[in-house]
């Protein structure tokens, strides 16, 4: 009997520790809709745009409304890139039944356009990429999912390109967003690799065509990091200063080039600074005294040089003004330190929504 009944336990134990390894999950869905803020753009940009919504486990089966964070995507890349290369399902999945976070959508608009990213920001040019967040995608999923539709309860994050869009948006949208986290923000301000001195502009000046910039994003062989930003600069051109008259790229830029000879635009300079960031904080500090939270962080072994510096310089700027907010570096570089159960999204950003963001309600 005694045999018998400890063999019992044994195999019940397998059983049950079998069933306890199994993680509860949450679906992905991906939707299109036409966003009215892009419709009107010169520079043949698509309006009608995807999203990715992250639905916690049991969503289908309740009532209950839920916090939503919205995560901003980097350059050259799109949501469904970022969902795979983060893992960002298995993170939220993982997150939710470890009870390290309580139940909540995530949503990722495609915010990648022609020449690969819109740096979130109105113009006639791309279209109005910051209206697209700030109004267009939160009104879309308020209406066609149980969210809770209160200022409270909505978080924003973003990593690169989409760390400049979620600060951005912070100042732009705090009657929107209360809680924000800037991964590794890129181009806050002028420094170290981004100046006006960076060779990307001379790859521009030398470009015949759309495809002679958008080369520069390829990433087979070696890395370009002159024809990356070329890429970049291109971008954020059609954002900052755009140009309908300025050829193909429809944008000025900051410097142009005469042979080798660079030749600088004072007037476009400004324009760019106008945009940055770290230039907009004493415009919007009541917007961004009010956000119930937000955090920075940036990784010291940064391939691009100027987010350590400006970064750093960017959370000096808003505790100087009383701007209560968290920033923290870390061991790390762009991206090594993003994705995966040791990643900073997973570790830091869920956390960090978990304990400002509203809690949920019923029905």
């Amino acid at each position: 009997m005694a045999v018998r009944f400890f063999t019992i336990i044994f195999f019940l134990s397998l059983h049950l520790i079998g069933h306890s390894q199994v993680v509860p999950e949450g679906k992905i869905l991906s939707q299109s809709f036409l966003a009215a803020s892009l419709r009107n753009n010169t520079g043949g940009e698509e309006a009608t745009r995807n999203i990715s919504i992250y639905l916690p486990p049991g969503y289908d089966q309740g009532t209950e409304r839920y916090p939503v964070i919205y995560f901003l995507h980097g350059v050259a890349t799109d949501d469904k890139e970022m969902l795979m290369y983060i893992g960002l399902k298995d993170l939220m999945d993982k997150a939710i039944t470890s009870g390290r976070l309580r139940p909540m959508l995530l949503v990722l608009p495609d915010s990648k356009n022609r020449y690969g990213g819109s740096f979130y920001t109105n113009s006639p040019v791309i279209g109005n990429w910051a209206d697209f967040i700030g109004k267009d995608v939160v009104t879309y999923v308020d209406k066609n999912f149980r969210t809770i539709a209160e200022r409270r309860s909505r978080g924003l994050c973003g990593h690169s390109m989409g760390g400049n869009g979620a600060l951005k948006l912070a100042m732009l949208f705090a009657d929107v967003f209360s809680t924000v986290y800037a991964m590794s923000p890129a181009v806050l301000d002028w420094g170290y690799d981004f100046t006006v001195t960076n060779k990307g502009f001379k790859n521009i000046s030398e470009a015949k065509s759309e495809r002679d910039i958008l080369k520069g994003y390829e990433m087979s062989g070696n890395f370009d990091p002159q024809g990356f930003f070329a890429g970049v600069f291109s971008a954020m051109g059609r954002a900052y200063s755009a140009d309908e008259k300025a050829g193909f790229l429809q944008a000025g830029l900051p410097v142009s080039y005469i042979k080798d000879s660079s030749v600088l635009n004072l007037e476009v300079i400004k324009k760019w600074e106008a945009n940055f960031p770290t230039n907009m904080v004493n415009g919007h500090l009541p917007a961004l005294k009010s956000l119930a939270a937000l955090k920075i962080d940036w990784g010291r072994n940064e391939e691009f040089s100027h987010i350590p510096v400006t970064a750093l310089h960017f959370s000096k700027k808003l505790e100087s003004l009383g701007v209560k907010h968290f920033a923290e570096e870390y061991i790390g570089d762009h991206t090594n330190m993003i994705g995966g159960y040791e990643g900073r999204f997973y570790t830091e950003v869920l956390p960090f929504f978990n304990s400002n963001l509203a809690a949920p309600k019923t029905k």
